[in-house]
């Protein structure tokens, strides 16, 4: 990866401290000012007593008792006057993400800290079905999602929540991709049922699997048939992990067919939960705009409408203690242990899928006894009797040591002689 960033740069904990306190101190103070007409105020110093040093000198936890409300967007139009201090750190986190991860130009976006990946999915699909009506004029059962029978439960929510038909795509059981064949064929049934406009989903890492999905055969079979789409990629698992790879990322905004983009800070990021990222192109979001929010300036542009300033210093806090070279080596250390797993998997035989430069193993479930699953708290495709599958994510908590251990579990269970790794 060519690590080569405007925004994103590290910070030492003096620097992280004093550009949060200034924001802070640009933001309304609830425990001094006079600020009738927001129904809004820190979090009850009876509950949550801010007098400790120690508070005050943790950025994160110090954000969280002023309780700044970032309803809106801030890349659109006003703003909340009294939160200006946060939403600039905001922006800034959203820079580093849009322009500097996946090379957007830079002032040609739109997005904002979410409440998770399931929101800015939904906000994707939301902002294109409203497109398609307002421009084209279409009718609900016109319109239409595309994506793989692997995609995240929050698509057919969405779609249920907008009243969208799933065109749903099946995948090659052993390498997990929608092959051009099949995505033509679900295609051309959907326009010969009526649909005629789609929304295309394609995602950076399965929740079950950690595949990836190559968006441009969507893209050139949805041209083929001349429809008009919008193209959504779901990262809300592997956008922390697949741009960080030894190649360089293809799967970024100079593709000019991709529209939108999710990411979730809460997984690989490891920030509170609750804390999505949503980023989309410029004349976009404004399709999802609600007039009535009279009282917010600036106006809503977003599912959840208020939402919390903490979470969004919470992730520039992260990716500036970091840097992108520092967060490269972390993800290089958990894809080595990856690396680790799979070949002593190969060496016992067991068969499972593993996405190149991904850190999740997904084995098959018969070649792993219950006992095990259940010891190492394996999460299965389904809960029913038929699971096919148990995953294993390589977060940071989960070391060399713990993979060893299962490792000899499961030579055990094969009565298998024990060999020596190093």
């Amino acid at each position: 990866m060519h690590i080569d960033m405007k925004f994103w740069k590290k910070l030492n904990s003096e620097q992280r401290l004093e550009r949060v306190q200034r924001a802070l101190k640009q933001n309304v103070d609830f425990s001094k000012d006079a600020n009738l007409g927001y129904p809004a105020s820190k979090l009850d110093e009876k509950v949550f007593a801010n007098e400790s040093l120690f508070l005050r000198e943790m950025p994160v936890l110090n954000t969280y008792i002023a309780n700044p409300n970032h309803i809106g967007c801030h890349t659109f139009g006003t703003s909340e006057f009294a939160f200006k201090g946060t939403q600039e750190l905001e922006r800034e986190v959203l820079n580093m993400i849009a322009v500097d991860l996946f090379k957007i130009e830079e002032g040609s976006f739109d997005g904002y800290i979410s409440p998770g990946g399931t929101e800015a999915n939904i906000q994707a699909l939301w902002i294109y079905r409203n497109e398609f009506i307002q421009k084209y004029g279409a009718k609900i059962d016109e319109i239409a999602i595309l994506a793989s029978e692997d995609t995240h439960y929050s698509i057919p929510k969405a779609g249920n929540l907008l009243m969208l038909d799933w065109v749903k795509v099946p995948v090659q059981a052993e390498t997990r991709d929608m092959s051009k064949a099949d995505l033509e064929r679900e295609v051309r049934d959907a326009i010969s049922k009526g649909k005629k406009y789609f929304i295309a989903i394609a995602n950076m890492g399965t929740t079950m699997f950690g595949s990836v999905d190559d968006p441009v055969p969507m893209a050139d079979v949805l041209k083929e048939f001349q429809v008009p789409f919008r193209l959504h990629i779901d990262g809300a698992y592997g956008g922390f992990v697949y741009p960080f790879s030894e190649g360089e990322n293809q799967i970024t905004f100079q593709n000019s067919d991709i529209s939108s983009l999710t990411i979730d800070a809460h997984k690989m990021l490891q920030a509170p939960y609750g804390t999505g990222i949503f980023v989309c192109r410029k004349g976009l979001i404004e399709n999802v705009l609600t007039k009535e929010a009279q009282y917010v300036e600036g106006l809503d542009l977003t599912l959840c409408g208020s939402r919390s300033g903490a979470n969004a210093v919470a992730v520039w806090t992260i990716l500036t203690t970091y840097g992108p070279h520092k967060w490269f080596e972390k993800i290089s250390v958990l894809k080595m242990r990856t690396n680790w797993l799979c070949r002593h998997l190969n060496e016992l035989g067991v068969p499972f899928f593993r996405e190149p430069e991904m850190n999740i193993v997904t084995l098959r479930a018969e070649a792993v006894p219950d006992s095990i699953a259940h010891k190492y708290n394996l999460v299965p495709q389904s809960h029913s009797e038929d699971n096919e599958w148990y995953k294993i994510v390589l977060m940071d908590h989960v070391e060399i040591e713990h993979l060893k251990d299962f490792i000899q579990d499961m030579k055990s269970s094969q009565k298998l002689p024990e060999t020596k790794h190093d």
